[in-house]
């Protein structure tokens, strides 16, 4: 599974293991690169599903970043149809993600680093849905 923490300048990407139990994050790309990188990686490594982060307001609204969002997701369904998309509430990643880097004792100059909060938001995103659906199928 492919986790994409889409943004207007760049986009995080994480993967998940063949067993679809642990998100890791890959890398960061600009936006414009998105849809080369798509191909390029999609040709190479099969992916069962598009996990994006969907931003949301504290009252569950969606937030203005959906102006940007929605037509990527609407162009990432179109392009790949045979990928199911599914979309996770990717409130707080940010944040999760700047704490996980202080956990992880990375420098102060490394955690101002916004292509690895993207990367790691990513891996966030990714994990989130992973762990919901562990949590579904032990039910």
């Amino acid at each position: 599974m492919l986790g994409i923490d889409y943004g207007r300048k760049r986009v995080g990407i994480a993967v998940s293991d063949p067993g679809g139990m642990i998100a890791n994050g890959l890398k960061t790309v600009p936006s414009a690169e998105i849809w080369e990188f798509l191909e390029e990686y999609l040709s190479r490594e099969k992916v069962i599903r598009f996990v994006v982060g969907y931003p949301r307001k504290l009252n569950n609204d969606p937030s203005q970043a959906i102006e940007f969002i929605n037509p990527f997701i609407r162009k990432l369904r179109n392009k790949y149809p045979s990928i199911p998309v599914e979309l996770v509430d990717e409130r707080f990643t940010s944040s999760l993600a700047r704490q996980t880097m202080i956990d992880g004792g990375l420098k102060k100059k490394d955690r101002q680093d916004k292509a690895l909060i993207d990367t790691i938001s990513a891996a966030i995103i990714l994990q989130s849905f992973l762990d919901h659906q562990t949590a579904e199928n032990i039910k």
